[in-house]
């Protein structure tokens, strides 16, 4: 398990430096995404599936399609329609689809590995420890973060407005 904690880790290093460095807000959701995956597969390794498949619900399911979302309401017109043509072509894909693929191999190495007995000696964190942790010690990190997005989504959607530019 130790290989697939430092595979994960270097993933999710790897696919966050591209969301940095990327211009392309599209492409940077897709590596986000990768991202997102990976830090849950993090999780997996450590033992603790139910923080790992809430990182995959809640972030890479739920928060993605808010970004979608607002990058959706920052789009200006025809010619960035025509201009996301061009960025979402085939080659696009390659690079997050090779991160996909490297994260799914090592989801079945962590599943099976445990299964077979290979991850004896690891604690499973449960969900009753993580609500516990989550309403309690770090209740005001928990607020606070989703303050912060709630935020950020309307400064997003302030700045998409027309009537705002004009």
């Amino acid at each position: 398990m130790e290989f697939a904690f430092y595979f994960a880790a270097g993933v999710a290093v790897l696919s966050t430096l591209r969301v940095v460095t990327n211009r392309n807000p599209v492409h940077a959701l897709l590596y986000l995404i990768i991202s997102l995956l990976a830090v849950s597969m993090v999780f997996f390794s450590l033992g603790a599936p139910f923080a790992g498949a809430l990182e995959i619900i809640v972030y890479a399911g739920a928060i993605m399609v808010l970004f979608v979302f607002v990058v959706m309401m920052l789009n200006l017109g025809p010619a960035v329609v025509e201009q996301e043509r061009k960025w979402l072509q085939p080659g696009v894909w390659i690079g997050p689809g090779l991160l996909s693929a490297a994260l799914l191999v090592e989801l079945l190495y962590a599943l099976f590995a445990v299964s077979s007995g290979a991850g004896v000696g690891q604690v499973t964190v449960d969900a009753k420890a993580v609500g516990i942790s989550l309403f309690g010690p770090y209740l005001l990190v928990v607020e606070l973060a989703s303050m912060l997005l709630l935020a950020a989504l309307v400064a997003a959607y302030h700045l998409g407005r027309h009537e705002a530019k004009e």
